[in-house]
């Protein structure tokens, strides 16, 4: 059985036919642009079956057997099993491959809905799940489908970035993924390649959905660019060569936008992705046509599209803002993460939801009694203890027991029967002297005073020493020395009555440090 939406052509060999300069020109000259990007790297093309990809893959064919093309590509076919005839057109596609002398492999994807966009997903996913780290895709978009997505993004209200359009070369990450997709035919006009593929009589699948008009870009392709075909003939290459000055002049205002967050990005803040942070101050001195693009630009990274106009008023609205409400948060739902935007004194935080959501995980309490031999045995002379961890986030304390040890027990005030070291959650109503306090503070007073945002507030730990003698009647003594104040990114030396120095204290703790890794 066969689809009636294979054109009806014989299955043959395309490797001796005519090839069209127009296309191998447009795909030699784009190989020779990217060619130090492309060296070493596998090549992957994506096959529909359609005529756009059947096309490039038999150019491919063609160029490959005239020495020009230094390789093949593997051919990825997605079947979504969306149509009656998917499978049939599978076989198809495997059978034109196997025909060429080409590797093909056909990858079954699961459709989380039933719209363009989202079977476009699924296959983005199920191929970038099948290629390694780095692996090219190479796609048949051309100058048609450039010009549908420019209207499309100006009908959303894009800006210069949406504008730019569909971009030749294209680095994605999702997790720690990365893959580049390269589209050599933008220039391209449909027309040209449809009287390629009618030359070499390509069996190509017709997919009949490419014509219903049911989702915007059908019904762009239907209606609308043919009416403005009237108009101007030359429309379609005009809007792409709109798109290319747009990419231009976009690259432009990114390398503004990046020159413009090294001057005021909070770097001893930022765990990246998980929590990037601009300063307010640094972010004012700056024209207010600079402050929307930088803001547009940061809260973009890390996603594939843009941030609405809407939210970037709305943070810059917030930046602007002179009173000491901290509790306002904006949020983005984005293509592969959630945000939370937030404002605390003079930073602007955007937070991952998964951050977020580490962040409310419980504190692990530690209680360590340091001897010394305990040293000996960690790597480095390291102790970690591990106060919240993830798959995703570590955070833990590095511990220098051999120092702390020597030094206790070279004091002055005699060798401690046993030493302790404990690190345990912040109770809000204890009390705590830090060097930035005249006395002793609790809660929102050592909060204020320490400047931690309220969403960090229950990621706070207090790290002390006990020690333990003997008193010259045989009952235990026991001091407690603070040390430290810890956060995820800060910490802070803490003094107490009970020390006989500040000195000493301050050089206890500089053999305790906390770090936070993303895995």
């Amino acid at each position: 059985m066969t689809s009636s939406a294979i054109i009806s052509h014989p299955i043959k060999s395309i490797a001796d036919l005519p090839v069209d300069k127009t296309l191998a020109t447009a795909l030699l000259s784009s190989m020779s642009v990217y060619s130090d990007q492309l060296h070493g790297r596998r090549l992957w093309l994506a096959c529909s079956g359609g005529r756009d990809s059947l096309a490039l893959a038999a150019l491919c064919v063609q160029l490959y057997r005239q020495g020009k093309l230094p390789c093949l590509p593997q051919l990825l076919h997605v079947d979504h099993g969306l149509q009656s005839d998917s499978q049939h057109w599978a076989k198809h596609v495997a059978n034109w491959a196997q025909a060429q002398q080409l590797p093909c492999r056909i990858l079954q994807a699961q459709v989380n809905g039933h719209d363009e966009q989202a079977a476009r997903q699924a296959r983005y996913n199920i191929m970038r799940a099948h290629i390694n780290q780095d692996d090219v895709l190479l796609l048949a978009h051309h100058a048609d489908d450039q010009a549908e997505t420019v209207l499309m993004r100006l009908i959303q209200g894009a800006g210069v970035n949406g504008l730019s359009g569909i971009q030749p070369w294209s680095v994605r990450r999702q997790g720690g993924q990365r893959n580049v997709l390269w589209r050599p035919w933008l220039t391209i006009r449909r027309a040209t390649i449809s009287a390629y593929a009618k030359r070499l009589a390509l069996p190509y699948i017709d997919d009949p959905t490419n014509k219903t008009g049911d989702n915007v870009r059908s019904g762009l392709r239907r209606d609308i660019m043919p009416a403005l075909a009237t108009y101007n003939p030359n429309v379609i290459d005009n809007i792409a060569r709109s798109a290319q000055l747009l990419s231009d002049a976009q690259e432009t205002v990114n390398a503004q936008a990046i020159q413009d967050m090294q001057q005021t990005e909070s770097t001893d803040l930022q765990l990246l992705p998980a929590q990037r942070v601009l300063n307010i101050d640094a972010l004012q001195q700056l024209p207010m046509y600079r402050q929307r693009q930088l803001l547009h630009y940061w809260l973009g990274q890390d996603e594939p599209l843009p941030p609405v106009k809407q939210l970037v008023d709305d943070v810059l609205t917030l930046s602007q803002r002179d009173d000491q409400d901290h509790q306002t948060e904006l949020f983005w739902q984005g293509r592969k993460a959630s945000y939370t935007i937030r404002r605390y004194r003079q930073q602007l935080y955007r937070m991952s939801s998964e951050w977020m959501s580490w962040l409310k995980l419980p504190l692990t309490e530690q209680v360590l009694t340091l001897s010394s031999n305990l040293f000996s045995h960690s790597a480095n002379n390291l102790t970690s203890l591990t106060i919240r961890s993830s798959d995703r986030y570590t955070w833990q304390l590095q511990v220098k027991v051999d120092a702390l040890v020597r030094l206790l027990e070279n004091s002055a005030d005699g060798i401690a029967q046993q030493i302790v070291l404990k690190i345990v959650p912040l109770n809000r109503e204890q009390r705590l002297k830090t060097e930035m306090a005249a006395r002793p503070q609790a809660g929102k007073k050592l909060y204020q005073t320490l400047g931690i945002p309220l969403w960090l507030r229950d990621s706070l730990m207090v790290v002390s020493i006990t020690l333990t003698k003997k008193s010259e009647d045989g009952s235990d003594i026991q001091t407690d020395i603070p040390l430290l104040l810890a956060s995820p990114f800060e910490s802070w030396l803490l003094s107490s009555e009970q020390t006989d120095s500040d000195a000493k204290s301050n050089q206890l703790a500089e053999y305790i440090r906390s770090e936070l890794s993303l895995k």
